[in-house]
C-alpha cells in the first residue's frame, strides 16, 4: 500500500494468483487517515483496512467478538 504526499490519494498492488493487480482511489474532499507506523510496517486488521480503503475513520472501527451459537437439542 502506498500514500501520495497528500494523504488523499491511495495506491494498493498485489498479485492474485494471476498477476499483479493494482487499486487507485482518491478523495476528493477529505484525506486518509493513517495509523502510526511501528518498525516501518503499518498493520490494520481485515476490518480496519475496509474502513480505511472506504474513505472512513478506521479507528472508530472495532472487531465483533463471534461466539459460537449453542445447539438445540
Amino acid at each position: 500500500m502506498f500514500r501520495a504526499k497528500r494523504a488523499g490519494r491511495l495506491k494498493m498492488i498485489w498479485w492474485d494468483g494471476a498477476g499483479p493487480v493494482m487499486a487507485y482511489k482518491r478523495l476528493e474532499q477529505n484525506a486518509f487517515k493513517w495509523p502510526a507506523m511501528r518498525d516501518g510496517v503499518l498493520r490494520l486488521d481485515p476490518a480496519q483496512f475496509e474502513t480505511l480503503f472506504s474513505g472512513l475513520d478506521w479507528r472508530r472501527v472495532t472487531a465483533l467478538e463471534v461466539r459460537p451459537s449453542a445447539v438445540a437439542e
